[in-house]
């Protein structure tokens, strides 16, 4: 099977096994719900086997912007899948599927012929894949704030709502949320020491606004972490926060990628288009 028909599977299972996650829960039903789980595992093992065809044909990771979209979206329905063995994240799983099929089908439909990324160490492939895991860890704690902050205007506006019902208690969605930021803070660090450190000139190696956005994202996930250790914050300044954080890592990494690949046409073979 072709890279593209693999890609189109997936995106048609993501699709399929998060409407069945959405009825399970709205319907309460264990066997629907064990059948959307099994289709969501179905979905990111075929998208895996894709990354990992694509990986060996190229002796390493595709640059392109569609494809790090699509690396990313494995990386987070993966997390999800794993983490909802001990952790309440059942519930983000809908939009993870959703948001995979998207990026999959992005890249089969759109994407440009693979180029592959040179990594001239060890050092600049842990910088790499660090910063692909913060990506996926913080892209969780983002839609988890985002269920946060519906949970927080449904309470405020004094109406009931089958969605309630669903998610966990608001007490718990916050004590998650803390616990990925703390994690993807964590990780997003051990990205950047192992990449600054291999910068020899920010603006001709085209990583000046990269690296300002990535230290700026480090500070706010930084600053939200002390306000909730020193002075006990929670709610929507918290939300905004994390949102404000992941907007800004986004831009990082993604917003410089689809300027240079999308509007400059640039695509870049070696770590500076990482």
């Amino acid at each position: 099977m072709s890279s593209s028909s693999l890609l189109l599977l997936a995106g048609a299972l993501y699709i399929i096994a998060g409407l069945a996650l959405i009825t399970a829960m709205l319907k309460k039903s264990k066997l629907l719900f064990a059948i959307a789980i099994a289709l969501g595992m179905l979905a990111t093992i075929t998208h895996g086997h894709q990354l990992f065809l694509e990986m060996q044909i190229l002796q390493g990771i595709n640059a392109d912007f569609f494809a790090a979209l699509s690396l990313v979206a494995f990386i987070v329905v993966a997390l999800l899948l794993i983490s909802a063995i001990r952790l309440p994240v059942m519930e983000i799983l809908p939009i993870a599927f959703f948001g995979a099929a998207l990026m999959v089908l992005l890249k089969a439909l759109i994407g440009p012929a693979p180029t592959p990324l040179l990594l001239e160490s060890r050092w600049l492939e842990l910088h790499v894949i660090a910063s692909l895991l913060a990506y996926g860890v913080l892209s969780i704690a983002a839609i988890n704030a985002l269920f946060i902050s519906v949970q927080h205007n449904i309470l405020h506006r004094h109406f009931s709502s089958g969605l309630l019902d669903v998610l966990p208690p608001l007490t718990t969605m916050e004590k998650l949320l803390f616990q990925l930021i703390l994690a993807g803070w964590l990780i997003l660090t051990v990205g950047l020491a192992s990449g600054i450190v291999f910068i020899d000139s920010l603006f001709a190696q085209h990583l000046a606004h990269k690296t300002v956005l990535s230290i700026l994202a480090w500070l706010i996930f930084g600053l939200l972490l002390y306000g909730r250790f020193r002075f006990g914050w929670r709610g929507m300044r918290v939300v905004r926060l994390c949102l404000i954080g992941m907007a800004v890592l986004v831009l990082a990494y993604f917003g410089s990628k689809a300027v240079l690949e999308l509007v400059l046409d640039r695509r870049w073979q070696s770590i500076e288009g990482a």
